[in-house]
């Protein structure tokens, strides 16, 4: 079993920033590690991978604004968002892919126009 926490959502006004973080109860070393986030009335959509070996991929709609990052020796993925804009409003989702998968519990990030 994995227990991944989320941190560091809050409210932002647009153009702001936030670094998301998730921290996992053991190492992810070998995990692909990706953030998701859920809007209101909305499905749960990829926004950003982070595979072991470190190469990352991103959702159009966040390109060049948020850096998926993973520091292994804590244990920890981190999402840096910024410029950001009031549709990233969501519950932002820490999900790893470790022969199973885990999900955090969510974080919010609202952005204020």
């Amino acid at each position: 079993q994995v227990q991944l926490v989320e941190s560091g959502g809050g409210l932002v006004q647009a153009g702001g920033s936030l670094r998301l973080s998730c921290t996992a109860s053991r190492s992810i070393f070998s995990a692909a590690m990706r953030w998701y986030r859920q809007a209101p009335g909305k499905q749960r959509e990829l926004v950003a991978t982070i595979l072991s070996g470190g190469s990352t991929n991103y959702a159009d709609a966040v390109k060049g604004r948020f850096t998926i990052s993973r520091d292994n020796a804590r244990n920890t993925v981190y999402l840096q968002m910024n410029s950001l804009k009031p549709e990233d409003t969501a519950v932002y989702y820490c999900n790893a892919l470790i022969s199973v998968t885990y999900w955090g519990q969510g974080t919010q990030v609202t952005v204020s126009s």
